[in-house]
């Protein structure tokens, strides 16, 4: 059973919806008397994570109501190199690290998979988001003051992972733990997504969370974006192939030319 166990189930693809991201706070004169003098210039507490996509009932969190570690062994996060110890490793849930700081910077993560995979780890980034979100995108720092009021900022992006033809043993884990569905209607903010200025202000007002349709805006904006790839491709091919039939022409007019008798 063992050795079939470790067959590959040829033409079945099963993916897991994901997010990853960060959440960031100001923090109030008090907590900021309290951090040690090495990080006394420090303005924000943040919590960078992966969690599944959909978000526990009454949560005041993005996402993680499903425990990913069925699936997923290890993530590490690469901090800036100023953190002592950047390179963080999470081998259990929750798959997140927090700080604090006053800048912000890309984190690289790297997520593992269980041994019964034989999959490879995956990589992402992401940009630390401390300050509020603009419709341009570009950074407003405001007074702290202003950001207290304002509350924390949000900035997560949605993923599958996608597992092609998985061994059956893998396969029979992930069957075995059904994901909780994202919500159909909105129930509370959605994140805030630079492809889409107009939704700021629908980010506003709380704790965002992610539902389907916005999973269907998703798959359609990288399905958009491949076929954009594709024309682009195709266009420079037609251009490569015109170049290559003048550089032709040009060969046989010189080969056909008479040649000054020495």
């Amino acid at each position: 059973m063992a050795s079939q166990d470790r067959v590959r189930v040829r033409g079945v693809s099963i993916f897991r919806p994901i997010i990853y991201g960060n959440t960031a706070i100001v923090m109030t004169p008090p907590e900021r008397e309290r951090l040690p003098l090495s990080a006394c210039e420090h303005t924000h507490r943040w919590t960078v994570a992966v969690r599944s996509a959909a978000s526990a009932e009454n949560s005041d969190q993005v996402g993680g109501a499903d425990d990913l570690s069925y699936f997923i062994k290890r993530v590490t996060f690469k901090l800036h190199d100023t953190y002592p110890n950047p390179t963080r490793n999470v081998d259990k849930p929750p798959f997140e690290v927090s700080e604090t700081g006053w800048g912000e910077f890309d984190i690289q993560i790297r997520i593992n998979f269980i041994q019964e995979s034989g999959e490879k780890a995956i990589v992402v980034f992401h940009h630390l988001k401390l300050h509020p979100w603009t419709a341009s995108g570009e950074p407003e720092i405001p007074s702290l003051d202003l950001a207290i009021k304002a509350g924390p900022v949000h900035s997560w992006q949605y993923d599958e992972i996608v597992f092609h033809d998985p061994y059956q043993n893998f396969l029979n884990i992930l069957t075995s733990h059904p994901v909780t569905h994202l919500p159909k209607n909105k129930r509370k903010p959605v994140p805030f997504h630079l492809a889409h200025p107009a939704s700021l202000e629908a980010s506003k007002g709380g704790t965002p969370e992610f539902t389907s349709q916005m999973e269907k805006e998703e798959a359609e904006r990288m399905e958009a974006a491949r076929q954009s790839v594709f024309a682009e491709q195709e266009k420079w091919r037609g251009i490569l192939a015109e170049k290559e039939r003048e550089l032709k022409k040009l060969q046989e007019r010189l080969a056909a030319t008479p040649q000054p008798q020495s």
